[in-house]
């Protein structure tokens, strides 16, 4: 947690700290501005392992599988690697995936993982990070108990491994299909429905299995290929080793234990495949996409394809650490969502069974909807246009697929259920209003009327019939009322767009509900019980008035009270007029970082009751914007930008949440942001960089500039849009999508004219 105060002298620190940096140029390789351990330390739950933008495979070292900082396998405070694992989630709050787990070794052949504090207990190994590196589609480390150098790198749906051993007669590997997330209590196992395991032949193994960890019933198959034949081979079930000539084995506990003679500096190549269909879909994807055993070139492969994405935003800064973090940033927003389909075009629906997309398209997993509907999915909106398509789309499919309904938190062809809301009508909606075409809106509609007027989904029967949710009758409720009413508003849009005006008007009086917990006496959204009543005992630092669960979802009243993000103004008229607005938000940056009570530990990051390491905080910054006083937006987001994150291990101040986190710094490093996604718009803050360069497809380029005389130079004294004067503090997508040039001429003192008029503010709900 950091607590500070805005100065100008911590602002001047800030903005000129750091070595100087040359501007990106269409040469430079800008995956060296990338690392990838940003986020592996602290509470960010990245891992450092290769993977492909929104591949399916994430080749990465696991360090431990229980624990709430393990949640993607891997803490930078880890001195030993149990193995390497095939996918993992990035930044999650939830465990889940480390599938298909290798692991070299020499001398005694262990079957257990061992103690991590005993060396010698098993197979994991001890390793330091001196000997440990990685770029985007490369990992490297030198695992110290065996000497041996293992290398990753990947493809879409394929892993590559290189394992160069020393000289030893006893060199073996361990392929553990136990390996996965443990439960939090003592003596946890690993939920395997089922697996299966063959030996084909005397370097090829394949095999299953079917988990009910977070996502239920997710199935993975795959195929693995040695590039050298082994000199023998062993199946292991429930600890036992299988008699010799048996290949092939089924059950919850299984493994495999192949054996060499290694020469020194040999090198032994491991390949493998990934499906959700079949083994012969991984060995399908083995095939096409790594046919052979050229490591150079597969990790050449994956080195482009990240350079192809980065060099499509071109920043010009005098800080080589903001550059880093930039692109860093820009890297986990492109590790999820992930490919969930085969070459061929099948894919594993959320109905669990096999499905064939029409040639050409593509199937995705991984979205956290929750989080990305903020900030993620609105820069795919500007830096991805040509995938949002696909993205949207991936989500009608679901929601007819789905026995859950509309997607809220998918997994591999698995609802999580997990978060609050179903903010992906949210994310459907924000690709009506900005046009995007290829997209089945009217599909997927009457899956969205269902959960919005039929579906007694986690409260919503009471929000229905008595306009709010009571909290003592459902967890959670003053959250799940306030996002409700924010996808009320996204229906209301979609509906708009689609022609639909009944309903448009119908879920644009429902998106008011947020206004039924406004308690007046306090200035805070407050919960209240089925009987009217305000619940009781009541403190806006407190994540509930009961012990019973918490009335708000990892957050507390002073947070949770701004998430109606398309009426800021209504905020405005709830507190009294503009100037209410400005101290009540001046309060909340204020307050004491102390808490009596819960702590919720996705609650990070704060600054006062201010909480930028989760995500219901991440548009308050901007709302001084509506409130006639951009000059302390502009302000607040510098100094986020500035203190919120570092190029250290732990330089993210909450769970990178699937490139949520990382997504605010990119867009907000831009100049702006979308408070409203489903609105189309987007409000100023400041700009980071001297200049940006986004390439926005179809040969359009958004240019932006901040001419500052002083790099301390963080308030807007005007913009211009196009060569033309702007005195607005916020615009429309449409206004860019075809690209254009946005200019902020930066000055060292507020220029208090500068969109403090009412015709300035941006639009929300209430006028």
């Amino acid at each position: 947690m950091r607590v500070f105060a805005l100065t100008s002298t911590l602002m001047v620190v800030a903005l000129s700290a750091g070595a100087a940096a040359p501007p990106s140029t269409a040469t430079e390789d800008l995956t060296k501005s990338v690392n990838v351990f940003i986020g592996t330390g602290g509470h960010g739950h990245t891992y450092p392992g290769a993977t492909v933008p929104f591949g399916m495979v994430q080749l990465s070292p696991d360090t431990k599988t229980s624990g709430w900082d393990w949640c993607s396998g891997y803490h930078y405070s880890d001195s030993s690697i149990m193995g390497f694992s095939h996918n993992h989630l990035s930044g999650t709050g939830v465990s889940d995936m480390l599938d298909v787990m290798v692991m070299p070794g020499t001398g005694t052949a262990f079957t257990e993982a061992g103690d991590a504090g005993k060396p010698g207990t098993g197979y994991r190994s001890r390793f330091s990070h001196e000997r440990e590196s990685a770029q985007p589609g490369y990992y490297s480390v030198v695992l110290d108990d065996y000497k041996i150098k293992a290398e990753l790198t990947a493809t879409e749906r394929a892993g590559l491994h290189k394992y160069t051993f020393p000289q030893s007669d006893s060199s073996h590997f361990i392929i553990d299909m136990t390996h996965a997330v443990l439960g939090e209590t003592a003596g946890s196992l690993p939920h395997v429905v089922s697996s299966e395991l063959k030996l084909e032949n005397d370097h090829t193994l394949s095999g299953a299995r079917r988990m009910d960890d977070w996502a239920k019933g997710r199935h993975i198959y795959f195929v693995l290929q040695f590039s050298k034949p082994f000199a023998s081979a062993e199946l292991v079930s429930d600890g036992k080793v299988l008699a010799a000539g048996v290949h092939e084995a089924s059950g919850t506990s299984l493994k495999c234990l192949v054996h060499y003679k290694t020469t020194a500096g040999e090198a032994i190549l491991v390949r493998v495949g990934l499906s959700g269909v079949s083994v012969e879909g991984a060995r399908r994807n083995l095939i096409k996409e790594i046919p052979d055993w050229d490591f150079a070139r597969v990790r050449r492969a994956a080195h482009d394809a990240w350079q192809h994405e980065f060099a499509k935003v071109r920043v010009e800064t005098a800080n080589v650490k903001h550059k880093t973090i930039f692109y860093t940033s820009l890297y986990h927003t492109m590790v999820a969502p992930t490919l969930f389909d085969d070459v061929d075009g099948q894919y594993r629906g959320m109905d669990l069974q096999v499905h064939q997309m029409p040639k050409g398209e593509h199937n995705y997993s991984t979205f956290s909807l929750w989080d990305t509907y903020r900030a993620l999915h609105p820069l795919y909106t500007i830096m991805q246009p040509e995938r949002v398509p696909a993205l949207v789309n991936c989500l009608v499919r679901m929601a007819a697929e789905s026995p859950a309904g509309m997607p809220v938190w998918p997994l591999q062809g698995s609802e999580t259920g997990c978060m609050t809301g179903y903010h992906s009508v949210a994310v459907i909606a924000e690709a009506a209003v900005k046009g995007f075409k290829g997209i089945d809106y009217e599909k997927v509609y009457p899956y969205i009327l269902k959960r919005a007027l039929e579906d007694d989904y986690r409260g919503l029967g009471y929000y229905r019939k008595l306009n709010y949710i009571p909290s003592d009758k459902e967890e959670e409720s003053a959250t799940k009322t306030l996002e409700y009413a924010y996808d009320d508003w996204a229906i209301a849009q979609l509906a708009r767009v689609l022609g639909k005006t009944g309903d448009y008007e119908k879920f644009l009086e429902r998106s008011k509900n947020y206004r039924n917990l406004w308690d007046p006496s306090t200035g805070f959204i407050r919960p209240r019980l089925e009987n009217g009543d305000w619940a009781a005992p009541f403190d806006p630092k407190l994540t509930g008035t009961t012990k019973k669960w918490r009335d708000y979802t990892e957050a507390n009243a002073w947070q949770a009270t701004w998430l109606a993000q398309h009426d800021p103004q209504g905020y405005a008229k709830l507190l009294g007029g503009r100037e209410a607005m400005v101290k009540k938000l001046d309060e909340l940056f204020n307050q004491s970082s102390e808490i009596n009570g819960e702590v919720p530990v996705d609650m990070t990051g704060l600054i006062g009751m201010y909480a930028h390491g989760n995500e219901p905080s991440h548009h308050i910054a901007y709302l001084y914007d509506y409130a006639g006083a951009p000059w302390k937006t502009q302000e607040r987001v510098l100094s986020i930008l500035q203190e919120q994150y570092s190029d250290n291990p732990d330089g993210l101040a909450g769970n990178e949440d699937c490139g949520q986190m990382s997504a605010w710094y990119v867009i907000s490093a831009l100049g702006f942001y979308a408070v409203d996604p489903a609105s189309g718009n987007y409000v100023f803050g400041a700009p980071l960089f001297d200049r940006v360069s986004l390439d926005m497809g179809g040969g359009h380029r958004l240019q932006v500039e901040a001419k500052r005389k002083a790099p301390a130079d963080k308030y807007i004294q005007s913009v211009t849009l196009n060569g033309k004067p702007y005195d607005k503090l916020w615009f429309n997508h449409s206004a860019v999508v075809k690209g254009g040039t946005l200019v902020f001429e930066m000055g060292p003192d507020p220029n208090l004219s500068f969109g403090s008029g009412a015709d300035a503010v941006p639009p929300s709900m209430s006028k």
